[in-house]
């Protein structure tokens, strides 16, 4: 698992989240744990290490 700090695309509050490095390519959402609206995740790991990190908001 690796700690990861990003801006909430809804509040702008900087949030941190744990990422599991085993998996090569994901995509999930997970709630901001200030405004608590679903934000879309993709990191990108290479040999365990972060190579890309974006997120989205879900607009409802």
């Amino acid at each position: 698992m690796q700690e990861h700090f990003f801006q909430c695309p809804y509040c702008w509050e900087q949030i941190s989240m744990l990422l599991d490095n085993s998996i090569p390519n994901q995509t999930y959402v997970e709630d901001c744990e200030v405004c608590c609206n679903p934000i879309e995740i993709t990191p990108v790991f290479l040999n365990k290490e972060l190579q890309s990190f974006t997120v989205n908001s879900i607009e409802q």
